[in-house]
Protein backbone atom coordinates (compact mmCIF):
# COMPACT_ATOMS: atom_id res chain seq x y z
CA UNK A 1 0.00 0.00 0.00
CA UNK A 2 1.70 3.37 -0.87
CA UNK A 3 1.86 6.17 1.01
CA UNK A 4 -0.76 9.04 0.83
CA UNK A 5 0.78 12.25 -1.19
CA UNK A 6 1.50 15.28 0.62
CA UNK A 7 -1.43 16.86 0.22
CA UNK A 8 -3.39 14.30 1.73
CA UNK A 9 -0.92 13.52 4.47
CA UNK A 10 -0.59 13.78 8.19
CA UNK A 11 1.65 16.40 7.98
CA UNK A 12 -0.84 18.33 5.75
CA UNK A 13 -3.79 17.98 7.90
CA UNK A 14 -1.74 19.20 10.91
CA UNK A 15 -0.64 22.46 9.22
CA UNK A 16 -3.79 23.39 8.16
CA UNK A 17 -5.83 22.58 10.96
CA UNK A 18 -3.18 24.60 13.04
CA UNK A 19 -3.99 27.52 10.83
CA UNK A 20 -7.47 27.34 11.11
CA UNK A 21 -7.29 27.01 14.69
CA UNK A 22 -4.92 30.01 15.30
CA UNK A 23 -7.73 32.41 13.09
CA UNK A 24 -10.43 30.79 14.90
CA UNK A 25 -8.86 31.98 18.49
CA UNK A 26 -7.50 35.45 16.66
CA UNK A 27 -11.66 35.86 15.19
CA UNK A 28 -12.34 35.37 19.06
CA UNK A 29 -9.85 37.87 20.19
CA UNK A 30 -11.28 40.24 17.66
CA UNK A 31 -14.33 40.45 18.44
CA UNK A 32 -14.48 41.64 21.81
CA UNK A 33 -11.25 43.98 20.26
CA UNK A 34 -13.34 45.77 17.75
CA UNK A 35 -16.21 46.50 20.34
CA UNK A 36 -13.59 48.35 22.72
CA UNK A 37 -11.92 50.22 19.95
CA UNK A 38 -15.41 51.73 19.13
CA UNK A 39 -16.04 52.31 22.95
CA UNK A 40 -12.45 54.43 23.45
CA UNK A 41 -13.00 56.01 19.85
CA UNK A 42 -16.45 57.29 21.18
CA UNK A 43 -14.77 58.39 24.76
CA UNK A 44 -11.95 60.12 23.13
CA UNK A 45 -14.87 62.02 21.20
CA UNK A 46 -16.40 62.76 24.44
CA UNK A 47 -12.82 64.26 26.34
CA UNK A 48 -12.23 66.64 23.05
CA UNK A 49 -16.22 67.71 23.23
CA UNK A 50 -15.83 68.37 26.96
CA UNK A 51 -13.21 70.40 26.42
CA UNK A 52 -14.63 72.49 23.62
CA UNK A 53 -18.01 72.98 25.43
CA UNK A 54 -15.76 74.43 28.38
CA UNK A 55 -14.89 77.31 26.44
CA UNK A 56 -18.72 78.82 26.77
CA UNK A 57 -17.62 79.69 30.75
CA UNK A 58 -14.61 81.34 29.56
CA UNK A 59 -16.59 83.38 27.33
CA UNK A 60 -17.50 86.89 29.72
CA UNK A 61 -21.35 87.02 27.88
CA UNK A 62 -21.17 83.08 27.98
CA UNK A 63 -21.98 83.28 24.62
CA UNK A 64 -19.48 81.84 21.54
CA UNK A 65 -19.16 83.70 18.38
CA UNK A 66 -20.52 81.41 15.28
CA UNK A 67 -16.98 81.48 13.76
CA UNK A 68 -15.18 80.01 17.27
CA UNK A 69 -17.99 77.30 18.00
CA UNK A 70 -17.40 76.17 14.19
CA UNK A 71 -13.90 76.05 14.29
CA UNK A 72 -14.31 74.10 17.94
CA UNK A 73 -17.01 71.63 16.52
CA UNK A 74 -14.75 70.76 13.40
CA UNK A 75 -12.08 70.06 15.76
CA UNK A 76 -14.19 67.51 18.20
CA UNK A 77 -15.98 65.90 14.68
CA UNK A 78 -19.32 66.72 16.05
CA UNK A 79 -22.19 68.96 14.83
CA UNK A 80 -23.31 69.83 18.57
CA UNK A 81 -22.28 69.45 22.09
CA UNK A 82 -24.03 69.48 25.27
CA UNK A 83 -21.84 69.56 28.53
CA UNK A 84 -24.07 69.09 31.87
CA UNK A 85 -22.03 70.03 34.88
CA UNK A 86 -23.49 68.69 38.17
CA UNK A 87 -25.63 71.79 39.13
CA UNK A 88 -27.62 71.28 36.25
CA UNK A 89 -25.90 74.25 33.96
CA UNK A 90 -25.99 73.46 30.00
CA UNK A 91 -22.90 74.39 28.35
CA UNK A 92 -23.90 73.85 24.64
CA UNK A 93 -21.99 74.24 20.94
CA UNK A 94 -24.31 73.75 17.79
CA UNK A 95 -23.94 74.40 14.05
CA UNK A 96 -26.42 76.94 12.99
CA UNK A 97 -28.36 74.25 11.14
CA UNK A 98 -27.46 70.46 13.17
CA UNK A 99 -28.56 67.24 10.56
CA UNK A 100 -31.20 65.17 12.33
CA UNK A 101 -30.17 62.14 13.93
CA UNK A 102 -30.53 58.68 13.28
CA UNK A 103 -29.49 56.76 16.28
CA UNK A 104 -29.02 57.45 19.84
CA UNK A 105 -26.03 55.40 21.63
CA UNK A 106 -25.92 55.58 25.49
CA UNK A 107 -22.28 54.90 26.81
CA UNK A 108 -23.58 55.17 30.90
CA UNK A 109 -26.03 52.03 30.22
CA UNK A 110 -23.67 49.93 27.45
CA UNK A 111 -22.96 46.19 28.78
CA UNK A 112 -19.66 43.95 26.84
CA UNK A 113 -22.58 42.51 24.79
CA UNK A 114 -24.56 45.53 23.62
CA UNK A 115 -21.12 47.61 22.75
CA UNK A 116 -20.21 44.14 20.37
CA UNK A 117 -23.90 44.35 18.60
CA UNK A 118 -23.50 48.12 18.22
CA UNK A 119 -19.67 47.82 17.21
CA UNK A 120 -20.41 45.12 14.45
CA UNK A 121 -24.34 46.24 13.42
CA UNK A 122 -22.00 49.86 12.38
CA UNK A 123 -18.92 48.16 10.50
CA UNK A 124 -22.41 46.60 8.61
CA UNK A 125 -23.95 49.96 8.32
CA UNK A 126 -24.96 50.15 4.43
CA UNK A 127 -25.32 54.39 4.55
CA UNK A 128 -23.93 57.32 6.71
CA UNK A 129 -25.44 58.17 9.77
CA UNK A 130 -25.44 60.95 12.05
CA UNK A 131 -25.91 59.45 15.91
CA UNK A 132 -26.24 60.87 18.98
CA UNK A 133 -23.55 59.41 21.71
CA UNK A 134 -24.21 60.06 25.44
CA UNK A 135 -22.08 59.42 28.12
CA UNK A 136 -19.83 60.43 31.27
CA UNK A 137 -16.85 62.59 30.92
CA UNK A 138 -13.64 60.81 31.01
CA UNK A 139 -12.66 64.12 32.01
CA UNK A 140 -14.60 64.45 35.26
CA UNK A 141 -17.59 61.61 35.59
CA UNK A 142 -19.11 64.35 37.33
CA UNK A 143 -20.30 65.73 34.00
CA UNK A 144 -22.43 64.69 31.40
CA UNK A 145 -21.99 64.98 27.79
CA UNK A 146 -24.04 64.57 24.67
CA UNK A 147 -22.44 64.84 21.35
CA UNK A 148 -23.93 64.62 17.53
CA UNK A 149 -21.41 63.47 14.72
CA UNK A 150 -21.24 61.92 11.91
CA UNK A 151 -21.04 57.51 11.99
CA UNK A 152 -18.24 57.79 8.93
CA UNK A 153 -15.10 58.58 10.49
CA UNK A 154 -15.51 56.10 13.56
CA UNK A 155 -16.37 53.03 10.75
CA UNK A 156 -13.22 54.29 8.66
CA UNK A 157 -11.02 53.68 12.16
CA UNK A 158 -12.88 50.54 12.64
CA UNK A 159 -12.32 49.24 9.25
CA UNK A 160 -8.43 50.36 9.45
CA UNK A 161 -8.13 48.49 12.68
CA UNK A 162 -9.52 45.44 11.73
CA UNK A 163 -6.87 45.21 9.06
CA UNK A 164 -4.62 45.45 10.84
CA UNK A 165 -5.40 43.00 13.37
CA UNK A 166 -6.21 40.74 10.19
CA UNK A 167 -2.53 41.39 8.90
CA UNK A 168 -1.35 40.55 12.37
CA UNK A 169 -3.01 37.61 13.01
CA UNK A 170 -2.40 35.94 9.49
CA UNK A 171 1.27 36.68 11.12
CA UNK A 172 0.97 35.07 13.72
CA UNK A 173 -1.05 32.22 12.16
CA UNK A 174 1.77 31.60 10.37
CA UNK A 175 4.73 31.67 12.88
CA UNK A 176 2.75 29.38 15.38
CA UNK A 177 1.70 26.93 12.48
CA UNK A 178 5.21 27.36 11.21
CA UNK A 179 6.30 26.17 15.05
CA UNK A 180 3.81 23.64 15.72
CA UNK A 181 4.50 21.93 12.17
CA UNK A 182 8.04 22.15 12.52
CA UNK A 183 7.63 20.56 16.65
CA UNK A 184 5.06 17.74 15.76
CA UNK A 185 6.66 16.92 12.69
CA UNK A 186 9.72 15.66 14.72
CA UNK A 187 7.72 14.72 17.53
CA UNK A 188 4.61 12.66 15.74
CA UNK A 189 5.11 13.01 11.93
CA UNK A 190 8.03 11.36 11.22
CA UNK A 191 7.97 8.65 13.62
CA UNK A 192 4.59 7.45 12.53
CA UNK A 193 6.13 7.60 8.90
CA UNK A 194 8.65 5.06 10.18
CA UNK A 195 6.50 2.95 11.86
CA UNK A 196 3.81 3.20 8.40
CA UNK A 197 6.68 2.58 6.10
CA UNK A 198 8.30 -0.47 8.54
CA UNK A 199 4.53 -2.44 8.60
CA UNK A 200 4.30 -1.90 4.83
CA UNK A 201 7.63 -3.43 4.31
CA UNK A 202 6.99 -5.64 6.25
CA UNK A 203 3.22 -7.50 4.69
CA UNK A 204 5.40 -7.40 1.63
CA UNK A 205 8.12 -9.36 2.78
CA UNK A 206 8.29 -10.46 6.21
CA UNK A 207 11.31 -12.36 5.91
CA UNK A 208 13.76 -9.97 3.74
CA UNK A 209 12.59 -7.14 5.61
CA UNK A 210 14.51 -6.81 9.10
CA UNK A 211 12.67 -5.36 12.11
CA UNK A 212 12.30 -1.55 13.05
CA UNK A 213 15.08 -0.58 15.67
CA UNK A 214 13.10 1.01 18.35
CA UNK A 215 14.38 5.06 19.50
CA UNK A 216 14.90 5.08 22.91
CA UNK A 217 12.26 7.11 23.27
CA UNK A 218 9.48 6.03 26.64
CA UNK A 219 6.45 8.23 25.25
CA UNK A 220 3.47 5.80 23.49
CA UNK A 221 5.79 6.26 20.50
CA UNK A 222 8.83 4.49 21.46
CA UNK A 223 5.99 2.20 23.24
CA UNK A 224 4.81 1.02 19.93
CA UNK A 225 8.15 1.00 18.05
CA UNK A 226 9.25 -1.63 20.71
CA UNK A 227 5.90 -3.34 20.34
CA UNK A 228 6.11 -3.59 16.59
CA UNK A 229 9.35 -5.06 16.65
CA UNK A 230 8.93 -7.81 18.66
CA UNK A 231 5.75 -8.14 16.88
CA UNK A 232 7.62 -8.42 13.91
CA UNK A 233 10.18 -10.65 14.99
CA UNK A 234 7.07 -12.97 16.67
CA UNK A 235 5.78 -13.30 13.27
CA UNK A 236 8.32 -13.88 11.26
CA UNK A 237 9.28 -16.71 14.11
CA UNK A 238 6.10 -18.22 13.54
CA UNK A 239 6.09 -17.90 9.90
CA UNK A 240 9.71 -20.07 9.74
CA UNK A 241 7.96 -22.64 12.42
CA UNK A 242 4.32 -22.90 10.20
CA UNK A 243 7.00 -23.65 7.15
CA UNK A 244 8.85 -26.25 8.97
CA UNK A 245 5.70 -27.45 10.05
CA UNK A 246 4.35 -27.60 6.24
CA UNK A 247 7.28 -29.35 5.27
CA UNK A 248 6.91 -32.01 8.23
CA UNK A 249 3.34 -32.41 7.52
CA UNK A 250 4.05 -33.35 3.89
CA UNK A 251 6.60 -36.03 4.68
CA UNK A 252 4.51 -37.44 7.76
CA UNK A 253 1.48 -37.89 5.41
CA UNK A 254 3.45 -39.68 2.43
CA UNK A 255 5.04 -41.84 5.39
CA UNK A 256 1.33 -42.67 6.42
CA UNK A 257 0.00 -43.51 2.89
CA UNK A 258 2.50 -45.78 3.20
CA UNK A 259 2.47 -47.46 6.23
CA UNK A 260 -1.39 -47.80 5.77
CA UNK A 261 -0.54 -49.54 2.96
CA UNK A 262 2.19 -52.03 5.02
CA UNK A 263 -0.32 -52.49 7.71
CA UNK A 264 -3.08 -53.27 5.58
CA UNK A 265 -1.21 -56.05 4.20
CA UNK A 266 -0.25 -57.21 7.81
CA UNK A 267 -3.45 -57.20 9.11
CA UNK A 268 -4.28 -59.51 5.80
CA UNK A 269 -2.15 -62.18 6.43
CA UNK A 270 -2.67 -61.41 10.34
CA UNK A 271 -6.00 -63.21 9.69
CA UNK A 272 -4.82 -66.08 8.50
CA UNK A 273 -3.23 -66.83 11.95
CA UNK A 274 -6.14 -67.39 13.59
CA UNK A 275 -6.88 -70.64 11.49
CA UNK A 276 -3.04 -72.08 12.79
CA UNK A 277 -2.93 -75.66 14.06
CA UNK A 278 -0.65 -74.03 16.91
CA UNK A 279 -2.59 -72.42 20.07
CA UNK A 280 0.05 -70.15 21.23
CA UNK A 281 -0.39 -68.83 17.24
CA UNK A 282 -3.86 -68.70 17.93
CA UNK A 283 -3.82 -66.93 21.41
CA UNK A 284 -1.48 -64.04 20.70
CA UNK A 285 -3.51 -63.59 17.21
CA UNK A 286 -6.39 -61.06 18.82
CA UNK A 287 -3.58 -59.21 20.63
CA UNK A 288 -1.89 -58.89 16.91
CA UNK A 289 -4.82 -57.98 15.27
CA UNK A 290 -5.43 -55.01 17.79
CA UNK A 291 -1.99 -53.38 17.57
CA UNK A 292 -2.60 -53.71 13.76
CA UNK A 293 -5.77 -52.05 14.07
CA UNK A 294 -4.49 -49.25 16.51
CA UNK A 295 -1.77 -48.10 14.40
CA UNK A 296 -4.18 -47.88 11.41
CA UNK A 297 -6.55 -46.36 13.23
CA UNK A 298 -2.99 -43.51 14.01
CA UNK A 299 -2.57 -43.40 10.18
CA UNK A 300 -5.65 -42.78 9.45
CA UNK A 301 -6.47 -39.80 12.30
CA UNK A 302 -3.03 -38.29 11.41
CA UNK A 303 -3.40 -38.13 7.85
CA UNK A 304 -7.16 -36.79 8.19
CA UNK A 305 -5.96 -33.88 10.71
CA UNK A 306 -3.01 -33.19 8.53
CA UNK A 307 -5.09 -32.65 5.58
CA UNK A 308 -8.53 -31.21 6.71
CA UNK A 309 -7.81 -27.59 7.30
CA UNK A 310 -10.92 -25.97 7.00
CA UNK A 311 -13.68 -27.63 7.07
CA UNK A 312 -15.82 -27.62 4.09
CA UNK A 313 -19.62 -28.15 5.38
CA UNK A 314 -22.53 -29.37 3.09
CA UNK A 315 -25.69 -28.59 5.60
CA UNK A 316 -29.01 -29.79 5.63
CA UNK A 317 -32.26 -30.28 7.68
CA UNK A 318 -31.20 -33.62 9.32
CA UNK A 319 -33.10 -36.00 11.70
CA UNK A 320 -30.57 -35.94 14.80
CA UNK A 321 -32.20 -39.36 16.25
CA UNK A 322 -31.00 -40.79 13.18
CA UNK A 323 -27.49 -39.35 12.97
CA UNK A 324 -26.93 -40.65 16.79
CA UNK A 325 -27.64 -44.38 15.96
CA UNK A 326 -25.67 -44.05 12.74
CA UNK A 327 -22.65 -43.31 14.86
CA UNK A 328 -23.96 -45.76 17.40
CA UNK A 329 -23.67 -48.46 15.05
CA UNK A 330 -20.04 -47.33 13.77
CA UNK A 331 -18.63 -47.08 17.19
CA UNK A 332 -19.92 -50.74 17.57
CA UNK A 333 -18.52 -52.03 14.76
CA UNK A 334 -14.63 -50.83 15.56
CA UNK A 335 -14.84 -52.32 19.21
CA UNK A 336 -14.36 -56.15 18.37
CA UNK A 337 -15.78 -58.26 21.10
CA UNK A 338 -17.08 -55.93 23.38
CA UNK A 339 -20.29 -55.05 24.00
CA UNK A 340 -21.39 -50.89 24.28
CA UNK A 341 -24.60 -49.80 25.46
CA UNK A 342 -25.65 -46.57 23.55
CA UNK A 343 -28.75 -44.80 24.87
CA UNK A 344 -29.98 -42.30 22.63
CA UNK A 345 -32.13 -40.26 24.41
CA UNK A 346 -32.87 -37.65 21.30
CA UNK A 347 -36.52 -36.75 20.55
CA UNK A 348 -37.79 -38.20 17.23
CA UNK A 349 -38.68 -35.47 14.70
CA UNK A 350 -35.99 -33.06 16.09
CA UNK A 351 -33.34 -31.92 13.48
CA UNK A 352 -31.16 -29.42 13.01
CA UNK A 353 -29.19 -27.79 9.65
CA UNK A 354 -25.68 -29.62 9.84
CA UNK A 355 -23.77 -31.30 7.94
CA UNK A 356 -24.38 -34.86 8.45
CA UNK A 357 -20.93 -36.88 7.49
CA UNK A 358 -19.03 -34.02 9.85
CA UNK A 359 -21.44 -34.29 12.89
CA UNK A 360 -21.56 -37.96 12.79
CA UNK A 361 -17.43 -38.02 12.38
CA UNK A 362 -17.41 -35.94 16.27
CA UNK A 363 -20.17 -38.04 17.64
CA UNK A 364 -18.02 -41.22 16.52
CA UNK A 365 -14.61 -39.59 17.84
CA UNK A 366 -16.69 -39.06 21.40
CA UNK A 367 -17.93 -42.58 21.54
CA UNK A 368 -14.74 -44.38 20.40
CA UNK A 369 -12.75 -42.04 23.26
CA UNK A 370 -15.20 -42.79 25.56
CA UNK A 371 -15.03 -46.76 25.17
CA UNK A 372 -11.34 -46.85 24.89
CA UNK A 373 -11.27 -45.02 28.24
CA UNK A 374 -12.86 -47.92 29.66
CA UNK A 375 -16.56 -47.25 29.18
CA UNK A 376 -19.36 -49.63 28.16
CA UNK A 377 -22.71 -47.49 27.90
CA UNK A 378 -22.36 -43.94 25.95
CA UNK A 379 -26.20 -42.15 26.64
CA UNK A 380 -26.81 -39.39 24.09
CA UNK A 381 -29.50 -36.71 24.74
CA UNK A 382 -30.30 -32.87 23.30
CA UNK A 383 -31.59 -29.71 24.94
CA UNK A 384 -32.09 -25.91 24.61
CA UNK A 385 -30.03 -23.39 26.30
CA UNK A 386 -31.01 -19.61 25.14
CA UNK A 387 -31.66 -20.60 21.48
CA UNK A 388 -28.96 -23.25 21.22
CA UNK A 389 -29.36 -26.67 20.66
CA UNK A 390 -27.06 -28.85 22.86
CA UNK A 391 -25.95 -32.77 22.33
CA UNK A 392 -24.89 -34.52 25.68
CA UNK A 393 -22.42 -37.09 25.41
CA UNK A 394 -22.48 -38.78 28.53
CA UNK A 395 -20.06 -41.64 29.41
CA UNK A 396 -19.78 -44.36 32.56
CA UNK A 397 -16.38 -44.17 32.11
CA UNK A 398 -13.56 -43.62 34.80
CA UNK A 399 -13.29 -39.87 33.73
CA UNK A 400 -10.26 -37.99 32.16
CA UNK A 401 -6.94 -38.14 33.88
CA UNK A 402 -5.41 -34.52 35.23
CA UNK A 403 -3.20 -34.62 32.39
CA UNK A 404 -5.64 -35.21 29.61
CA UNK A 405 -7.17 -32.56 31.68
CA UNK A 406 -4.40 -30.14 31.12
CA UNK A 407 -3.68 -30.99 28.01
CA UNK A 408 -7.60 -31.11 26.84
CA UNK A 409 -8.17 -30.75 22.93
CA UNK A 410 -4.72 -30.11 21.99
CA UNK A 411 -3.89 -32.45 19.45
CA UNK A 412 -1.22 -34.85 20.19
CA UNK A 413 -1.14 -34.12 23.74
CA UNK A 414 -4.56 -34.81 25.06
CA UNK A 415 -5.15 -38.37 24.56
CA UNK A 416 -6.50 -40.12 27.70
CA UNK A 417 -5.32 -43.55 27.68
CA UNK A 418 -1.95 -45.09 26.71
CA UNK A 419 -0.91 -45.56 22.77
CA UNK A 420 -3.51 -42.57 22.34
CA UNK A 421 -2.81 -39.56 20.27
CA UNK A 422 -5.12 -37.05 21.42
CA UNK A 423 -6.54 -36.23 17.51
CA UNK A 424 -10.26 -37.84 18.59
CA UNK A 425 -11.49 -34.51 20.52
CA UNK A 426 -8.96 -31.65 18.81
CA UNK A 427 -10.86 -32.96 15.04
CA UNK A 428 -14.55 -33.05 17.06
CA UNK A 429 -13.80 -29.26 18.27
CA UNK A 430 -12.44 -28.51 14.82
CA UNK A 431 -16.10 -29.97 13.65
CA UNK A 432 -18.28 -27.96 16.03
CA UNK A 433 -16.34 -24.77 15.49
CA UNK A 434 -17.02 -25.40 11.86
CA UNK A 435 -21.00 -24.90 12.35
CA UNK A 436 -20.53 -22.27 14.77
CA UNK A 437 -20.80 -24.15 17.95
CA UNK A 438 -18.38 -25.07 20.72
CA UNK A 439 -17.34 -28.78 22.04
CA UNK A 440 -17.16 -28.06 26.17
CA UNK A 441 -16.34 -30.23 28.51
CA UNK A 442 -19.42 -30.29 31.28
CA UNK A 443 -17.80 -32.68 33.52
CA UNK A 444 -15.61 -35.32 34.42
CA UNK A 445 -15.66 -38.15 37.63
CA UNK A 446 -15.24 -41.22 38.37
CA UNK A 447 -18.50 -41.94 37.59
CA UNK A 448 -18.29 -40.52 34.02
CA UNK A 449 -17.72 -37.87 31.50
CA UNK A 450 -19.97 -35.74 29.65
CA UNK A 451 -18.89 -33.28 26.84
CA UNK A 452 -21.29 -31.25 25.10
CA UNK A 453 -21.78 -30.28 21.03
CA UNK A 454 -23.12 -26.81 21.11
CA UNK A 455 -25.07 -26.32 17.77
CA UNK A 456 -26.07 -22.37 17.42
CA UNK A 457 -29.81 -22.45 16.17
CA UNK A 458 -30.95 -24.67 13.89
CA UNK A 459 -33.29 -26.81 15.38
CA UNK A 460 -37.00 -27.34 14.00
CA UNK A 461 -38.72 -29.44 16.21
CA UNK A 462 -38.90 -28.81 20.23
CA UNK A 463 -36.86 -30.15 22.57
CA UNK A 464 -36.95 -30.32 26.68
CA UNK A 465 -35.59 -27.22 28.38
CA UNK A 466 -33.63 -29.68 30.92
CA UNK A 467 -31.41 -31.99 30.59
CA UNK A 468 -32.80 -35.76 32.33
CA UNK A 469 -30.59 -37.84 34.49
CA UNK A 470 -28.04 -40.06 33.31
CA UNK A 471 -27.56 -43.25 34.62
CA UNK A 472 -23.53 -44.58 34.75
Amino acid sequence: MPLPPVTRSLSAKLLVLTVLFVMLAEVLIYTPSIARFRQTFLEERLAAAHLAALSVEASPSMMVAMGLQNRLLAYVGAHAVELVQPDSRVYMLSRSMPPRVDAVFDLRDATPWSLIADAFGALAQPRDRVIRVIGLSPKDPAFRVEMVMDERPMIVAMVDFSGRILGLSVVISLITAGLVFLALNGMLVRPMRRLTASMVAFRRAPDGTPPIEPSPRTDEIGVAERELADMQETVRTALRQRERLAALGTAVTKINHDLRGILSTAALLSERLSESADPEVRRVTPRLMGAIDRAVELCGQTLAYSRDGVLPLHAADINLAALVDEAAAEVRAAQRGSEVLWENAVPEGLTARVDAVQLARALVNLGRNAVQAGADRVAVTAERRDGTLVLLVADNGPGLPPRARENLFQPFAGSARAGGIGLGLAIAREVLRAHGGELRLVESTAAGTTFALELQGGAVAGIPAARPAIPH
